[in-house]
């Protein structure tokens, strides 16, 4: 099983890099002279939960209880779908379907990391780091690379390199809240 995860991780892998070269060819075809916008943007926050419980939050199925109604990820690899490396998914961003492929899920270590492609328009790397910050605590540090696959969406991706800046505050918030009601909902049942 492990090899069969490992051939299909590899499959992604190759996906993302066949994406990228017709990406990189469309731009070179319509101006090999255009600057290309790159930005990276870093924001850290804390999670009230140590480590272990805080680290498995960043895999894309898990998501799903904090990433608030616009996060939807829909899964091509694994079936039915799970936070494992190689996890490949797309995500409706606007009148765009991006790919994703999770290129790191190392929970135990504290690292998640995402590369998602949005076809001829845009590139973004999302690395995550995790660290325990006291007994009951995980500090987060992340970080977004983003690439314009055409020079008109160079503005587009300054702004969006502006906002993840902010983003630790609402990231903390959603996972906090959420880690809080389960507690609520956990305490509530106990007899």
């Amino acid at each position: 099983m492990k090899g069969i995860a490992i051939f299909i991780a590899g499959l992604a892998a190759g996906a993302v890099l066949v994406v990228a070269a017709h990406a990189h060819r469309t731009v070179r075809a319509n101006d090999a002279t255009a600057a290309l916008a790159h930005t990276r943007s870093e924001f850290s926050f804390t999670v009230d939960a140590p480590m272990e419980m805080a680290a498995p939050l960043f895999g894309a199925e898990a998501e799903r209880a904090w990433g608030g109604e616009s996060w939807n990820p829909r899964f091509v690899y694994p079936q039915p779908a799970s936070d494992v490396g190689g996890a490949v998914f797309f995500v409706k961003h606007g009148g765009h379907d991006s790919t994703w492929v999770a290129t790191a899920q190392d929970f135990r270590g504290g690292h998640v990391q995402y590369v998602n492609l949005i076809d001829g328009a845009m590139a973004t790397v999302i690395d995550i780091r995790l660290r325990v910050a006291g007994e009951k605590e995980t500090a987060v540090t992340v970080v977004y690379e983003r690439t314009a696959l055409r020079p008109e969406l160079n503005g587009h991706i300054s702004e969006l390199a502006a906002n993840d800046k902010t983003s630790g505050p609402h990231w903390a918030s959603a996972i906090n809240d959420y880690l809080k009601a389960l507690t609520d909902s956990r305490a509530a049942s106990k007899p």
